[in-house]
């Protein structure tokens, strides 16, 4: 990143801390992350209770936390365990400040561990499904916790440790078979869980969460998708000055959502641009470009670059390399659209790319706030090059793609852009496994379209997450009027899912698998087999690449 551009993303983000001080005002609660995948599908679940929660990393100064002012913290899980000599910390003033606080799997153990308990690795490690048992040691009372839930729970576990003492001043509030669930001090306001509340395979969990935000807590629901507007395009507003933008715009949910509300920050000083990669789903360049121009009324060039991206994903096969050069071209791309709208008149200084970048892409691609693990790089996160010409402003990269679609109805957005399935930056170049060629993209394209229409025929559409097709360097032999063949496979992927952290197969009918299968190979050349794809995320990635 340049010097200059370096100084406008600082002057950005301390918008965002900005913006993040009057939510948290609010009456909201700050996470602190230890790394861990569920971080902010914490933040996520405390926002549904409309309650704002803003994400710091665990190292975060005691200064910092308590100028938002939180009515709570939560400590997230995360990967490490507290014993071991590089295991990510807090400062331990967090838990003398008199604000409640609840430690969720790592955080219960960093909780014990620096008050003085005992934690070890466990004899039988705790992944998935578990039977938890509440009650309170020493006596029948409740915990303010558990309120109003029942005594016994299947909770979701994801830990290799367990507490095998606890701090002075705590009790045991919860078990399951193998360990120390969930303990409370109730003087000092702490509570910790080991398992996940946050996540839906957890019974009660958000009854749990707010049981926490309300009983402990005492927190308000003042935050709404119209205070997220409210407060991101004044910070946008306010730091931006007279600078111009331009934004990745592809027609998505995403990109859709971030260009229309950065133009409520910016007005016509914002230009989107719109990018024909030549990995585009079929006539999806012209329809999308319709829709943006007629009917959205955004300002939008159209960029037809096919040929050169085709040309920078020539003989490579490696889909990490893929991503990486992807996003490289869309800069280049940027960076000449953005020289030429400067050489223009009456056109000001471009500073800043948008970009609709959402909390999966991040937590899948880098360590965002805290250390954790990277899953696979997206193109528009970690697949960006170290220089850029521009500054980025992701004004939805803290949330979830129902939050968006939420974001995008109180813009005003219709229907079609809402329900639209979620389709990869690097596009058919990460459904087409092998290298990405003119003609394996068109066998592609064609097969996808198929497995749109009837999908959308069958009434599933709306009902699912995503359906597509993925075709693989993978030849089979079959028969087609009476003659041998040799053809392709394409595999089919229908999921259902919240957040796309984590996902399922849908049990789509016999009858409409059986139209995609005969559709399939009866209209696209070359193809001889259709398989379906039921694998879960975990252990699988929604895309298979």
């Amino acid at each position: 990143m340049t010097e200059s551009a370096a100084k406008l993303a600082a002057e950005l983000a301390g918008a965002q801390e900005q913006a993040g001080r009057m939510k948290a005002e609010l009456g909201g609660v700050v996470v602190l992350d230890f790394g861990g995948q569920y971080t902010q599908l914490i933040a996520r679940r405390i926002r549904e209770q409309q309650v704002f929660a803003a994400i710091l990393r665990c190292t975060a100064p005691v200064e910092e936390i308590q100028k938002l002012a939180p009515a709570g913290i939560v400590l997230s899980g995360g990967p490490s365990s507290v014993y071991d000599a590089d295991a990510p910390k807090c400062d331990p003033k967090v838990l003398a400040l008199g604000i409640p606080v609840l430690g969720i799997c790592y955080g219960m153990q960093w909780i014990t561990h620096t008050l003085g308990g005992k934690v070890e690795k466990a004899a039988r490690r705790e992944y998935g499904r578990a039977q938890l048992k509440v009650g309170c040691e020493g006596g029948p009372e409740s915990s303010a916790l558990f309120s109003g839930v029942p005594a016994a729970l299947r909770v979701w576990n994801s830990h290799g440790d367990q507490v095998l003492a606890l701090p002075p001043g705590f009790r045991t509030i919860g078990m399951t078979e193998n360990a120390v669930a969930a303990v409370e001090d109730v003087q000092r306001k702490i509570y910790a869980v080991e398992f996940h509340p946050e996540v839906k395979h957890t019974e009660r969990g958000t009854e749990l969460l707010r049981n926490f935000l309300f009983g402990v807590c005492k927190a308000e629901p003042k935050w709404s998708g119209a205070a997220f507007i409210e407060e991101t395009t004044a910070a946008i507003r306010e730091k931006v000055g007279n600078k111009w933008a331009i934004c990745a715009l592809s027609g998505g949910v995403d990109s859709t959502v971030a260009a229309v509300l950065v133009h409520r920050a910016m007005g016509n000083r914002l230009t989107n641009i719109f990018v024909n990669t030549g990995l585009l789903r079929k006539h999806e360049f012209e329809s999308t470009l319709e829709m943006l121009r007629d009917r959205l009324k955004l300002r939008v060039i159209g960029v037809d670059a096919s040929d050169r991206f085709l040309a920078q994903l020539k003989g490579i096969t490696d889909p990490e390399e893929k991503r990486r050069r992807i996003g490289r071209e869309f800069i280049a791309v940027f960076a000449e659209q953005a020289q030429k709208l400067q050489a223009g008149e009456a056109h000001g200084e471009i500073g800043y790319l948008v970009q609709g970048t959402l909390y999966p892409d991040v937590i899948e691609s880098v360590s965002v706030k805290g250390p954790s693990s990277t899953i696979k790089t997206h193109h528009n996160v970690g697949g960006l090059p170290e220089k850029m010409p521009f500054a980025l402003i992701e004004p939805l990269r803290d949330l979830f793609k129902d939050e968006v679609r939420q974001i995008g109805k109180e813009l005003g957005l219709p229907a079609e852009v809402l329900v639209k399935h979620p389709f990869p930056g690097p596009g058919l170049a990460v459904r087409l496994l092998g290298e990405v060629n003119p003609t394996q993209l068109a066998t592609l394209r064609e097969a996808d379209a198929i497995v749109v229409e009837e999908i959308r025929k069958a009434g599933f559409y709306e009902k699912v997450w995503q359906a597509f097709a993925v075709l693989l360097p993978i030849r089979s032999v079959g028969v087609m009027g009476d003659f041998r063949t040799y053809g392709q496979t394409v595999v089919v992927r229908v999921v259902e899912s919240d957040d796309a952290m984590t996902a399922d197969w849908v049990k789509l009918p016999g009858e409409v698998l059986a139209g995609i299968s005969t559709r399939i190979v009866n209209e696209v050349s070359g193809v001889t087999r259709v398989v379906y794809d039921v694998s879960s995320k975990p252990p699988s990635t929604i895309e298979w690449e």
